[in-house]
């Protein structure tokens, strides 16, 4: 058996592990050691390799952004900044149909800004916004779709741990993978609140309205954000200026994230222990499956399998569009049974080699920020997609009455709404890259 073959058995097996329930990082890591053993027919020099990929992977510089932004996500859970964004979303919004849905996408979003993960942003919001959605009479399907959607906003507005990841493997330049984001998490919101107003017109029994509020209580709920304001321009703002490095911003956002929680009284000793011990539970799961997916890789180069397949697609002469749907249409595939982040780290590696030697009319650095936010957002809808959606175990979890399956409904019109988001994006990269064309 050739090389190539065992590169490409490798993947069957490695599904079959996934499958059987072992955690997707020892998988990775079983069927890349056991895949380098066989090609380089040496136990030392397999192992060699695996001390050597551990060390220089956790040294990287770039990587301790990851804990600073799970950090960061952790004590913006404790200070509440989530209940002033959304009780400011809801005051402005809730008088509308559809309005208090509308807020919590809106505060899905604001906490994003500060947050960085789905999961964390789903779970976060789902405890301040649910109860609100079930006391104006928004249905179930509604509610938690709603709530399971708008957590996807964590990982596509700036500050996102995937991004860091995507930039890591594919060596680009975080702050314009930040910039590059900005415009598509605008849309998303944008584009899930008009979901939901034709959602509620639609169904018109889904969702109720609550009293209009003087515009003197508006801007005081505004005004109560402030702190979220003044950390997310501390963070996105101080990269931009040139005042800190990405790694920097981060630490900054956790420092400031944990100061507003003391200051606001709910940090004490104890919720500090956990906030840690959270952010540690988090980045030994993401490092593990780094790792996982780092000898996997380093396996797969072993067997030329990504160059082969890149040469392959070359030779073909398909056109270069018609294989990046093919790539979209995969991802949204694999969301339907794998993680965000062990997509990320299992398919970058191979596909984005074979994108790179296509032409769609732009530098490799653009086609990169661009192929990366269309990822990202493909990845998004995995999320909220069954049978592996972990937003909607997550919010499903906060509300017991409501069956799974009324959830899963729920967030269909959420996922339509994405493909069609996918498919502008897709058709006119310039909306992904103005920011980036703008200030580099």
């Amino acid at each position: 058996m050739s090389n190539f073959e065992i590169g490409l058995w490798s993947f069957p097996v490695l599904l079959a592990l996934i499958f059987l329930r072992i955690p997707i990082g020892l998988a990775m890591l079983a069927v890349g050691f056991c895949g380098t053993w066989i090609v380089n027919g040496n136990t030392l020099m397999t192992m060699g390799q695996l001390k050597h990929l551990v060390y220089g992977t956790f040294s990287s510089y770039s990587l301790s952004i990851v804990p600073l932004f799970l950090l960061m996500g952790q004590f913006a859970s404790i200070s509440g900044m989530s209940a002033g964004l959304f009780k400011a979303a809801e005051s402005w919004l809730g008088h509308r149909k559809g309005g208090v849905a509308m807020a919590a996408v809106g505060a899905c979003a604001g906490f994003g800004a500060i947050c960085g993960s789905s999961l964390a942003t789903a779970a976060t919001m789902g405890q301040v916004a649910l109860p609100e959605l079930r006391k104006y009479g928004y249905s179930g399907a509604l509610s938690t779709g709603t709530l399971a959607a708008g957590g996807t906003l964590g990982i596509l507005i700036p500050p996102s741990v995937i991004l860091v990841i995507y930039a890591i493997l594919t060596e680009q330049n975080i702050a314009k993978l930040f910039a590059a984001a900005f415009i598509p998490g605008i849309l998303a919101a944008l584009g899930y609140m008009l979901t939901i107003a034709i959602y509620v017109r639609i169904f018109p029994q889904s969702g109720g309205v609550r009293e209009r509020l003087p515009y003197a209580d508006r801007f005081r709920a505004l005004a109560a954000t402030w702190p979220v304001i003044v950390i997310f321009l501390l963070v996105v703002g101080g990269i931009y200026a040139g005042i800190f490095t990405p790694t920097e911003a981060a630490a900054v956002g956790a420092a400031g994230t944990g100061l507003v929680a003391l200051v606001s009284g709910r940090l004490n000793l104890k919720l500090t222990g956990e906030a840690i011990l959270g952010t540690a539970n988090s980045t030994a799961m993401i490092f593990l499956i780094v790792l996982g997916a780092g000898l996997f890789n380093s396996f797969l180069a072993l067997t030329q399998l990504p160059q082969q397949s890149a040469q392959w697609v070359a030779e073909q002469g398909f056109n270069p569009w018609f294989i990046l749907v093919v790539v979209l249409v995969l991802y949204l595939a694999f969301g339907c049974v794998m993680d965000s982040l062990s997509m990320i780290l299992l398919t970058v590696p191979i596909f984005y080699p074979i994108m790179i030697t296509l032409d769609f009319g732009m530098s490799v650095e653009d086609f990169s920020l661009w192929f990366g936010i269309l990822v990202l957002i493909v990845v998004e809808v995995g999320l909220i997609t069954p049978p592996v959606g972990m937003n909607l175990f997550i919010i499903n979890s906060m509300s017991r009455d409501i069956p799974i399956k009324e959830t899963f409904r729920g967030t269909f019109p959420f996922v339509l709404a994405d493909i069609i988001r996918v498919a502008i994006l897709t058709a006119m990269p310039p909306i992904t890259l103005g920011l980036v064309w703008l200030f580099y």
